[in-house]
């Protein structure tokens, strides 16, 4: 599971208010709920593209800190692709990129930068 942060000074819940409708209009239907460190987040089991096996995405909230967008995507590998499921790949791509940018308000390049510096100020992370 990953975990984002929003920009400084913007919270999850004022980017997207609705998370279950935005979760739904850019995967699909949500089946269920899955527990994850305290907060149930939702569970896509068919994701309208081919591309993903499934989807598990909420709010992950914190006493006392910012909530953060928790999400995991499970992808098939792409070997196991037809031709016309290869095409859905890049959309695949847009939609998380595009859902990310609108719950974070951070592009694919600010994430990866804000995911190294939390690798870098990790005391125990050995290197």
């Amino acid at each position: 599971m990953k975990e984002y942060k929003m920009r400084r000074g913007e919270h999850l819940e004022d980017r997207i208010p609705d998370m279950e409708a935005t979760v739904e209009e850019y995967f699909g239907s949500i089946t269920s709920t899955e527990e994850y460190k305290g907060s149930e987040l939702y569970v896509v089991d068919e994701p309208d593209n081919p591309v993903f096996e499934r989807i598990v995405v909420g709010a992950v909230q914190y006493s006392g800190k910012k909530d953060k967008l928790g999400v995991e995507f499970y992808e098939r590998d792409p070997t196991e692709l037809g031709p016309d499921e290869l095409e859905a790949a890049g959309e695949a791509v847009s939609a998380k990129n595009e859902f990310l940018l609108e719950a974070t308000g951070r592009d694919a390049k600010a994430r990866r930068d804000s995911l190294k510096r939390s690798v870098e100020d990790d005391p125990d992370h050995d290197f």
